[in-house]
């Protein structure tokens, strides 16, 4: 059974419950990849890292130790 007929299914069940619909698949991915995000830049922080640009800085480092 994918997503889609899950979420119909349950839609239905709630229906006959008489309790509000289930929300669609894929309704709060967004706001979880913001959470996940936030959550790495506070653990950076509590690490005294820097939270942007680490892969940038590191790419820069390396060509930096490659050049010498």
């Amino acid at each position: 059974m994918n997503a889609l007929q899950q979420h119909l299914f349950d839609t239905y069940r709630a229906a006959q419950h008489a309790e509000p619909a289930p929300p669609v698949p894929g309704t709060h991915d967004v706001a979880v990849l913001r959470a996940a995000r936030d959550h790495r830049r506070f653990e950076a922080v509590l690490a005294g890292r820097p939270t942007i640009g680490r892969l940038r800085l590191a790419l820069r480092r390396r060509r930096r130790a490659a050049a010498c």
